[in-house]
């Protein structure tokens, strides 16, 4: 199947791996309150796009991550998807400009040939109230492999993939607990705690596609840390 997101940039779910065709179906039915109840306000809200990356590796199906540095103003040593706000030169958000903000991004951030990257679904926009940003998930299928890594220090701390195995293992999953009160999934995996917005999407892709474990939703990890 191949669609064109504002008639440009195609979007094709030709050539994936068999494994990914659930996730590939789920983006294509998923409905934004399935997957957050923070959603876009009606106006206003800075227009960003994330790049979930899915991949073959030594572990089988893996999902690329990187950590965000840890003097950032926002989301500080966080662990997150590549990603960020739309640029003018990535084109109209209506269009395909937020397909091209996330493969830039990751480029910018992983130093991600996205050339060999298939983009092959895109998620409901989501919204993240602390920071502001309407946030369009862009599913990629990693068909050809390139070298990552973090570009720029100040900005990444490192990039790291993370085996699906371990995403749905229910020894590596927790409800993180924040020091305002928020409750969210959390995964322990890579040395570090995925939490907040990419762990929420994580989860919502592991339940619509089929791959979710029954794991314990009483156990939690404080977040204290953060601050």
């Amino acid at each position: 199947m191949t669609s064109t997101y504002g008639g440009g940039t195609a979007i094709t779910s030709e050539g994936l791996p068999e494994w990914l065709a659930p996730v590939a179906q789920a983006s294509r039915t998923i409905e934004p309150h399935q997957l957050s109840r923070f959603l876009p306000p009606e106006t206003g809200g800075r227009q960003s796009a994330v790049l979930v990356l899915f991949g073959e590796g030594e572990q089988g199906p893996e999902l690329l991550l990187l950590e965000r540095a840890g003097t950032l103003r926002s989301h500080a040593g966080q662990p997150s998807f590549p990603g960020g706000a739309l640029d003018p030169q990535d084109g109209d958000p209506a269009g395909d400009g937020l397909l091209r903000a996330a493969l830039r991004e990751a480029e910018e951030e992983t130093g991600l040939d996205a050339s060999g990257v298939q983009i092959f679904g895109v998620l409901p926009q989501l919204y993240i109230p602390v920071s502001g940003f309407v946030v369009t998930p862009v599913l990629g299928w990693w068909r050809e492999r390139s070298p990552v890594g973090a570009v720029d220090q100040a900005e990444t701390a490192r990039v790291f993939t993370v085996p699906v195995t371990e995403l749905t293992d229910p020894g590596n999953r927790a409800m993180a607990v924040h020091p305002s009160g928020h409750r969210g999934p959390a995964f322990r995996v890579g040395g570090a705690t995925v939490w907040g917005f990419t762990a929420g999407v994580i989860d919502r892709i592991l339940h619509f596609a089929g791959w979710e474990r029954p794991w314990d939703r009483e156990r939690q990890v404080s977040l204290d840390w953060q601050g």
